[in-house]
């Protein structure tokens, strides 16, 4: 099996993917140090993070094997290439492109592209997306899933976006293969006061939520 294979495979396994997104970056590894402990293992830190790539980096280095490390808001090949350079296993992109996808599968990293079209969500997957990010998945609700699901029900979509605990049964349901969590999970007031308990509680919740909601 390919590394980017074994990727897709533990992403689909759990379930979840805690997406970081704070401009508190010496924090970090705390963060990611909770979500493990709380048995959340994907963790995509988005380039919006300052110093993304060192961060990245420093991460792959001290976590190993006890993380899968992915790099979100990519939204071009060579940003997807330093990204995938300092350690991220898989690359997250809010929107499709066809040369990051290219690049990524060179690279043997599982590729997530973000669509939003039944026709794009289509093209992505068949251009070789290992998930596609449906996104903003709260802009279209767990209905637009349900429906799209008819027609095409072998697609491997993500819900991204207004994911919370109460609405895990629902999206995964109507046919979601994981979620990226954001908010719901990442509280920013526990982040900035350092209450990283809180977040490991979370982790736990979101993870139990979507077991019991494929049994």
């Amino acid at each position: 099996m390919t590394r980017r294979a074994e990727t897709a495979n533990s992403i689909r396994k759990t379930g979840v993917i805690a997406v970081v997104r704070t401009r508190e970056s010496d924090r970090v590894a705390a963060i990611a140090e909770a979500l493990i402990e709380g048995g959340l293992t994907a963790i995509e830190i988005t380039t919006s993070v300052p110093g993304a790539v060192d961060v990245l980096r420093t991460l792959s280095g001290a976590l190993g094997t006890r993380v899968l490390l992915g790099a979100g808001t990519v939204l071009d090949a060579e940003t997807a290439r330093r990204v995938i350079d300092a350690g991220a296993r898989f690359v997250v992109s809010p929107i499709f492109r066809r040369d990051l996808l290219k690049l990524c599968h060179e690279q043997d990293v599982a590729v997530i592209p973000g669509c939003f079209t039944p026709t794009e969500i289509f093209e992505a997957w068949e251009s070789g997306a290992d998930f596609v990010n449906v996104f903003p998945a709260q802009a279209l609700g767990p209905a637009y899933f349900r429906a799209l699901r008819g027609p095409v029900p072998h697609l491997p979509i993500i819900a991204s976006g207004g994911v919370t605990l109460d609405n895990v049964a629902e999206w995964i349901g109507v046919g979601a293969v994981a979620l990226a969590v954001h908010t719901a999970l990442l509280d920013p007031q526990s982040i900035a006061s350092a209450h990283y308990g809180v977040l490991t509680a979370r982790a736990s919740a979101f993870l139990a939520a979507v077991k019991q909601a494929r049994a």
